[in-house]
Formats: C-alpha cells, structure tokens, sequence
C-alpha cells in the first residue's frame, strides 16, 4: 500500500490557479511534513522566473528538455533555508499537456532526486532509521485536470515509482502546534595553521556540527518538563481530530546542552598550532511546527532539533555569501574582526497558523524581504504581519577600533548572533593547550 499525502485545499486552489494560465509546462516544490502513516503538503510554490519580468524562464517550457534542473534545485535548496523546524521540501510537482505525459515521470523522477541531494548536502543534524525517506512527484494534466501521484525512495538510486494517494483536506493548515525555545550560542573555533587555515566556511561549518552533536544529546524540557520521548506531545488528545480548534497550541522549550564527557569515557589531548580562531556568540530563536494528529514528544523535539542546527548553519552559509570575509580575512592581519549575523524574520503562509522564515541584514529594507517571499515562496507578505524575533540595531557590522570586548557584551541583546574572527593568536592558543595536555598527562600517569 503506498503512501497516503493529506493536502490542504488551498494547494488545490493555487494548482487549478497555475494551470489556468497559458503556460505549456509549469514546475514547482511541495512542503510539508513527514509521518509515519502518511505525509502533510501545506505549500506549493511554482518555480520563480530565471529572469525577472520574462516569459520564458525556468518554469515555463514548451518540452521537458527545457526544463532546468539547477535552476530548480537552487530554489529548492533557497526555499530550505526558510522552513522552520517540521517543515521540508516534499517533492517536486508539474503541470503539463498531454503530450508530454509519457516523459513526465522520469523527469521527475531526476528532479526529486537532485532536489533531495541538494538539500541534504547541507544537513549537520543526524538522520535516524525513523525518517522517512519517500519523496513525491505529483504530475497534473493540464488539460484533463486528471492527478497522478508517486514516491520514490531518495535513499535507494534504483527506486522505481510506487503509486500514493493524493487526499485534500479543509482546514489542514490551521492543525499545528508550535514549539519555541531561546537557546545561547557560544561556540569557539579554531582556524589550524595549515592551508586551508584561511577556508573560514569550511572551519566555520566544521565548528558548528561539532556544536549539533550537543544539541543532538541535548536535554529538552517542554513546559518545564522532561517527558517521555513515546509519550504524546499533547496530553489528554482524543483519537479523533476532525473539531480539532484552529488556535496554535504553543509549547515553550528549555534546552540543557551537557558539555562534558560522561566519567566512563576517556578523553585525549590534542595540540594543535592555530593561526586564529573564530567564535560565535549569542543566542538563537527557533521555532518548530508539528501537526496535531496525535504527535509524540520525540517528533516534535526533533523538529526543534533540527530547527536550531538549520538556523544557525544556515545564517552562517548566507553570512559567507554576502560578505567576501576569507579575502578581506587575509588582508587585515592582526585586526579583530566582528561580523553581525543575519536575524530572522517570520511571516504567515496564508490562511494557516504556520510561519515562515527569511533572513535579513541590518541594511536590508522590510521592502527586500517582501519582494524576496514573493520570488521565493510565490506568497505576499504585509509588513504588519511581518515578525523580526531579533534586534540589529544594537550591535555594529563593523565596530570601531576602540570597540572592546567589554563594550562588546554591554551592547550584546540576546537576540543577535555574531561571528568574531581573531588572527594571529594561534601562538598562545598553541602554548595553552599544550600546557593543558601536559598536565593532563601527568595527572593521568600518576593516578
């Protein structure tokens, strides 16, 4: 039996919507959630034109071999970055004549892989034997309206297609319940005096899946409780769901990172030349959805999970894209550089209690990130309904000489993450942990 995808009624409206438009091919992406039992498609989003204003973009094509495919999985891989915890890329869909009916599928086919290895390439959270690893390729005829829907296992290349039901469902945006929590980042980074002392990214990506390994053993309290990961998330649910209320039920969460070893294990020393390090400091707001059909804790804290790795990695990723910092690195020497992290802005998708993310510098307008939801997710935002979670203007991009450490944590607000680079300290950084690893060693010896 394949698998069943509960599809909000407005994914229906925006298809017929789509297809109603003098358009040969159309491509696009589904987001939702993954169960056991079944799977959950909150969104559609069209592919964006290639070119602004043009006709004859990505996801218009008069034959499949138009199609882009790195067009779609860079989209794909834009609209990651905007999903909170619970939420990911599900598929792909098209909407085509049928004349091309007989190709379809194994363009599709392509596309759902490509679009899960682009997506996938940039994950630090672990995956488990629990996740489910079908993705669907929902393909519309254009002309009967006729829907043909099929999953393929991502994990296994020969996967063939296996038929799934395609279920729309009143109401199904309004059924989730949310889990925030406010977690502090101080992560240090040392850069090794090697080549790739200067790969900032790489090092910067290497200190943040060590940090995820953390949170992955970390403990979660969920309102002020630890729970039982098979026991349900909300307490005292009946089976049936159908007059489930609309209002968001929200769940605040403490997370207790335990930085040390267990007494069991032993640890080594490393030593370690260091031509600079770089920290990370400040603290996170994230936020997960999980849908209430009866949900267990351990669903749920794994969305957040994932939320808080996504979040700051994917902070990082655009921090580097925006900012050429391994060139101006180099040049500046011994100066302290300090660089502010992007904040996160939430806004609805429309008619659900769901929230979406973007990211937004200090110099950014509330006009870029509207005009950027529309581009990426086909969705427009009202700057009421826009909600910045950080404060930017607390803390500069680019911070005087005189800006010092202590000035520094009084201007702090929680609510702003920072990258600070330091060059040329490796030589203590190296003295110290020496000294460390040689007491270390003596201690240990003498017991």
């Amino acid at each position: 039996m394949g698998r069943s995808y509960y599809v909000e009624e407005s994914v229906g409206q925006y298809l017929s919507e789509l297809n109603d438009k003098p358009k040969a091919l159309v491509t696009g992406l589904l987001i939702g959630q993954c169960a056991q039992q079944r799977d959950y498609v909150l969104l559609a989003i069209r592919t964006p034109p290639k070119e602004e204003g043009s006709e004859k973009s990505a996801n218009y094509h008069s034959n499949l071999s138009n199609i882009d495919e790195e067009w779609i999985t860079t989209h794909a891989n834009q609209v990651s970055r905007m999903l909170p915890g619970g939420l990911l890329v599900l598929g792909v869909f098209t909407i085509a004549v049928p004349e091309v009916a007989k190709e379809i599928q194994n363009t599709l086919r392509k596309l759902v892989f490509s679009v899960e290895k682009t997506i996938a390439r940039k994950r630090l959270w672990k995956t488990s034997d629990d996740d489910m690893s079908d993705r669907v390729a929902l393909h519309l005829c254009s002309v009967t309206k006729k829907i043909f829907c099929r999953t393929y296992d991502v994990q296994d290349p020969k996967s063939t297609a296996k038929p799934a039901d395609w279920k729309y469902q009143n109401g199904l945006a309004t059924s989730w319940a949310s889990l925030e929590c406010t977690i502090n980042v101080n992560i240090h980074i040392p850069l090794p005096a090697t080549s790739a002392s200067h790969d900032l990214e790489k090092n910067t990506r290497n200190g943040i899946a060590r940090w995820a390994k953390q949170i992955e053993g970390a403990v979660f309290l969920i309102n002020g409780q630890v729970k039982d990961d098979d026991s349900d998330l909300v307490e005292g649910q009946k089976k049936s769901t159908r007059n489930m209320p609309s209002a968001t039920q929200t769940f605040d969460v403490q997370v207790l990172t335990q930085l040390s070893q267990s007494s069991n294990s032993r640890s080594t020393a490393t030593v370690q030349v260091c031509s600079g390090s770089i920290n990370l400091k400040g603290a996170l707001k994230c936020k997960a959805y999980i849908h209430n059909s009866k949900p267990k804790v351990k669903d749920a804290v794994k969305a957040l999970k994932q939320d808080i790795i996504n979040t700051l990695s994917d902070r990082c990723e655009i921090l580097f894209e925006d900012m050429p910092i391994n060139e101006t690195s180099q040049e500046k020497g011994s100066k302290r550089e300090y660089h502010t992290l992007p904040c996160r802005v939430f806004g609805p998708i429309a008619g659900s209690n769901v929230l979406l993310c973007d990211y937004k510098f200090g110099d950014e307008t509330v006009k870029e990130i509207q005009e950027h939801f529309l581009e990426m997710l086909d969705q427009a935002v009202q700057t009421e309904d826009l909600y910045t979670v950080e404060e930017m203007n607390t803390v500069e991009v680019i911070p005087p000489k005189e800006f010092q450490d202590d000035v520094q944590q009084k201007r702090l607000t929680k609510e702003v993450v920072l990258l600070k680079l330091h060059q040329n300290i490796g030589l203590v950084i190296a003295v110290a942990v020496a000294i460390s690893a040689a007491a270390f060693s003596f201690n240990y010896f003498s017991d």
